[in-house]
């Protein structure tokens, strides 16, 4: 792990108690090191500054000097250097801290202002926060209540503008709403690349529109959702679902490619409502693709796997496993088994334990596709690292199961073990599957499922713990959000059992238990735990996989603005 170079520090004073921040550190950032707030609405840390809402003015000064001989200029009063302080108010968005710098958060002319600019940015917004989709995440309401004057003086009509807008399929506007803060277009040209929002009119009847021709359309545009710090921009699958307050927070990762970003699960009663960036600077900054939003409706899905078969007949847990441990013992000498690179570093490591009690050649299922050079990369397994870490692969997976098609025509495999993986999706013919008994492992049914002699239902990454290795070889930990649907057993059990069921020891489940049996025998991963993973993730010693060729465009091309996210990654 390449240690990050430390930063120049700068002394500034904030409400008269000095402060050592970073040189260049924006006024904002560097009074929320200090514990003080400056509200702002248009100001994002991720985002180019603009100071278009003006709410974050302070005083500013700095310490005076003799225009002649540049010596300080001493106050006898208080027998320090006299501070020179700006006249106006300035905006902290705008200006970055430098040696010396003053700032004053709290006095009578900075309260002024923010009661005045909030008066102005209410003056045409409507009242209605009661059915507002923004109601307890909005921040004009916190700043309102916390800055605002408590009452208004306008009695004038409000203007009426367009409400109910599709911007793009997954974004609708309430115009009445937006207060020009410009995030959204910042995004949508800075970050996605997809310069396709702007404002028409001037004034009062300003208007966020798309340009003619064009929607807001691309994978991240739901990025803007997040960010709008009213109600103006709201995602149709989440509009009047739930309200927020309602909900549970949990952390959880992104499993649509090698990426890894960091998520939050909102659910409320085992049922997920949404999916939201969770900030990792390291990782995607506060962003996340709008595919990897929609994952969490796999866990209530109409093909979701509900119950263990045998021969295709409904059966218990139990019985499914001692029919597995039959079949094991009937084709000793010709069982293979299929690994998952979507599984965890956990399950992996059960999956190895699993072949080796075996003696089962152990394949992985490859999945590629093209790569947005954003956060979607075109390894689209979350967790084909892992399973080099754990020793369960030792070479990068092939496009499709050649060798193993090979084997099972040549009559050396008689039973495969799928560890929720389609085996006709990565290439077995139909006639190949019906020459070999199938043990499968997985969520939803598909053609292996229903080819199979065992059917084991698990879980989702919604309704488990676990980690992930993503392509940076930064092991990452995901949390259960819901309850296992029923009828469906945890994946660790299922391993677990298959091995004992094998003949092999008898492992643990429970992960902290399990990460003491990790820890020991995977070097990679000695000496920590589960519990002691930050949430933001721990990059691992890639160099015994430096010299892999891993896929073409799979590396991180979006930079992470805080950390360019390059160290611990393979050249």
């Amino acid at each position: 792990m390449i240690a990050p170079a430390k930063p120049e520090l700068v002394t500034v004073n904030i409400d008269g108690r000095e402060v050592a921040v970073p040189k260049g550190t924006n006024v904002i950032e560097a009074a929320r090191q200090a514990g003080v707030d400056v509200p702002h609405f248009c100001y994002h840390s991720k985002l180019s500054v603009v100071g278009n809402c003006r709410m974050c003015l302070v005083e500013m000064g700095l310490p005076t000097v003799d225009p002649a001989t540049k010596a300080p200029v001493m106050d006898p009063a208080t027998g320090k250097q006299k501070i020179n302080w700006i006249p106006r108010p300035q905006i902290g968005c705008a200006t970055n801290a430098t040696p010396g710098l003053h700032i004053r958060t709290q006095t009578p002319q900075v309260k002024d202002c923010r009661e005045g600019v909030m008066e102005f940015l209410l003056i045409n917004h409507p009242l209605d926060c009661p059915i507002c989709d923004q109601a307890g995440e909005c921040k004009l309401q916190e700043q309102s209540t916390g800055y605002g004057r408590g009452y208004s003086r306008f009695i004038e009509q409000k203007n009426v503008k367009p409400k109910r807008t599709l911007l793009g399929p997954r974004v609708m506007l309430d115009d009445e709403r937006c207060i020009l803060c410009s995030r959204c277009i910042r995004f949508s040209n800075e970050i996605a690349k997809d310069d396709v929002l702007g404002f028409i009119d001037r004034g009062s009847y300003s208007t966020l529109a798309c340009y003619p021709g064009k929607k807001l359309e691309n994978n991240y545009s739901l990025n803007t959702v997040d960010i709008c710090p009213v109600g103006a921009l709201t995602s149709t699958d989440f509009r009047f679902k739930m309200r927020v307050w309602f909900l549970k927070q949990t952390n959880s990762l992104d499993t649509e490619s090698s990426v890894g970003a960091n998520t939050v699960v909102w659910s409320r009663e085992g049922a997920i409502y949404r999916i939201t960036p969770r900030q990792n600077d390291g990782v995607n900054d506060t962003w996340m693709a709008d595919s990897g939003r929609e994952l969490y409706k796999q866990v209530a899905a109409a093909d979701r796997l509900a119950a263990a078969k045998v021969s295709g007949a409904d059966s218990t847990l139990d019985a499914a496993i001692t029919a597995a441990g039959d079949l094991f013992k009937s084709s000793a000498g010709a069982v293979a088994v299929v690994g998952s690179g979507r599984s965890s570093v956990e399950e992996q490591f059960l999956t190895r334990k699993l072949a080796t009690v075996l003696q089962a050649p152990v394949s992985l299922v490859s999945r590629v596709g093209k790569g947005d050079g954003i956060l979607v990369s075109a390894d689209r397994n979350p967790n084909v690292r892992g399973a080099l870490v754990t020793g369960l692969i030792n070479a990068l997976p092939a496009p499709k199961l050649t060798d193993l098609a090979v084997a099972i025509d040549a009559g050396k495999v008689r039973t495969v073990v799928a560890v929720g993986e389609d085996l006709a999706a990565a290439g077995l013919t139909a006639a190949q599957l019906a020459k070999i008994a199938i043990v499968y492992l997985g969520t939803h049914a598909n053609t292996t499922s229903a080819a199979a002699r065992i059917v084991l239902p698990s879980l989702t990454v919604f309704e488990k713990n676990g980690t992930l290795v993503n392509q940076q070889f930064r092991l990452q930990k995901f949390q259960q959000a819901v309850p296992a649907a029923i009828g469906t057993t945890d994946d660790l059990v299922i391993l677990s059992r298959l091995v004992a069921a094998a003949g092999g020891p008898t492992l643990p489940v429970d992960l902290t238990a399990l990460w003491k049996v990790l820890a020991a025998e995977v070097s990679a991963l000695g000496p920590m735990s589960f519990a002691s993973l930050p949430e933001t993730g721990l990059l691992l010693d890639a160099t015994p996989w430096a010299a892999l060729p891993f896929i073409e465009g799979e590396s991180l091309h979006y930079q992470p603005s805080s950390a360019k996210a390059t160290e611990g990654r393979p050249a």
